[in-house]
């Protein structure tokens, strides 16, 4: 069996999907529009005069490009994976869908917040972790998923009851800032990185309290990925919150569920998931007076066997691709 993935992975996560397929002895390849570069710098400054002066992207319109020159190459594929297809172009999408019999899509991302509707029509399954979107386009749904090799808590010796990471995000932050006010008396060691431009920085003075402040760890470049794992090992909980218009599940909470990490979140739709328990998943009230001091100090309890499959990447591909048929 051939198949392709595209999608502009940005944060490496869709590199464990053809890792897994291939384990799996499929032919599998990916089609990584955000590897795309420049040739050389004289390309570079083309774009840059282009997209100042002329308003143009020219990066842009290579990398669709891009996708037919490598569908050419490697051929016609039984069957193609789109992730986010928005950041394609529909001309593309008119040449993916003859190069395959089932082409899937499968959103990152909320409609409300990634406008799709006018591509659907392309694709034989789309898939989505939003209830939302489920409930008014007919989706099928599917969470994201645990690509992390299981960890137990007993291995693991954290110096950090709580931890967050995120990116400049205003509406986040100024719930951040609220949450620190209501964790300080508790005496819990809480640590916070937040990565933006050094623009971004003087409006953190802005969103936050003072004192609360110097527990902020900032940063002008994104963790990689493959590191996200050596952070929350250090902390008994991980601190979750939403984007706006968004309802699915983030990374966070199936990497947390592999490293047998708590959470704090302040997504109510958790509670609708078999893997939801209370003594592991702290969903926040409205004011975060639900915080309590002995959430950090219970120990993680284990999910069942069954469970912890079911939201692994082995599952994911399975049912994604049909493998279990």
């Amino acid at each position: 069996m051939k198949i392709c993935l595209i999608s502009f992975d940005f944060w490496h996560y869709d590199e464990h999907i053809v890792k897994k397929l291939n384990e799996k002895g499929i032919e599998a390849c990916h089609i990584n529009i955000g590897a795309f570069t420049h040739k050389n710098s004289g390309e570079r400054l083309k774009n840059t005069f282009s997209k100042v002066f002329l308003g143009k992207n020219l990066k842009y319109h290579k990398r669709q490009d891009f996708i037919l020159e490598s569908l050419e190459k490697i051929g016609r594929q039984d069957q193609i994976l789109v992730i986010n297809p928005e950041a394609i172009e529909e001309r593309i999408h008119q040449k993916i869908r003859e190069y395959t019999d089932r082409n899937i899509a499968y959103l990152y991302d909320s409609v409300a917040r990634n406008p799709v509707k006018h591509l659907l029509h392309y694709f034989d399954t789309v898939f989505s972790f939003d209830d939302e979107d489920v409930k008014n386009f007919g989706f099928e749904k599917i969470t994201n998923y645990n690509y992390l090799d299981y960890l137990p808590a007993a291995k693991q010796n954290p110096k950090l009851d709580l931890f967050y990471i995120t990116s400049h995000d205003k509406k986040r932050l100024s719930v951040l800032n609220t949450l620190i006010n209501k964790v300080e008396p508790l005496n819990i060691k809480f640590e916070v990185i937040t990565a933006g431009k050094k623009s971004w920085k003087n409006q953190l003075i802005q969103i936050f309290d003072t004192k609360n402040i110097e527990i902020l760890k900032f940063r002008t470049k994104n963790i990689p990925h493959h590191s996200l794992p050596h952070y929350y090992k250090n902390t008994k909980v991980i601190l979750d919150l939403m984007r706006s218009n968004q309802t699915g599940l983030s990374f966070r909470i199936f990497e947390a569920m592999a490293l047998e990490k708590k959470i704090i979140a302040d997504n109510p739709a958790i509670k609708n998931y078999d893997f939801y328990n209370p003594e592991n998943i702290l969903i926040l009230s409205e004011d975060f007076s639900n915080i309590e001091k002995d959430f950090f100090e219970k120990p993680y309890e284990k999910l069942p066997d069954e469970v912890y499959y079911k939201y692994t990447l082995d599952n994911w591909v399975n049912t994604i691709f049909k493998l279990d048929k």
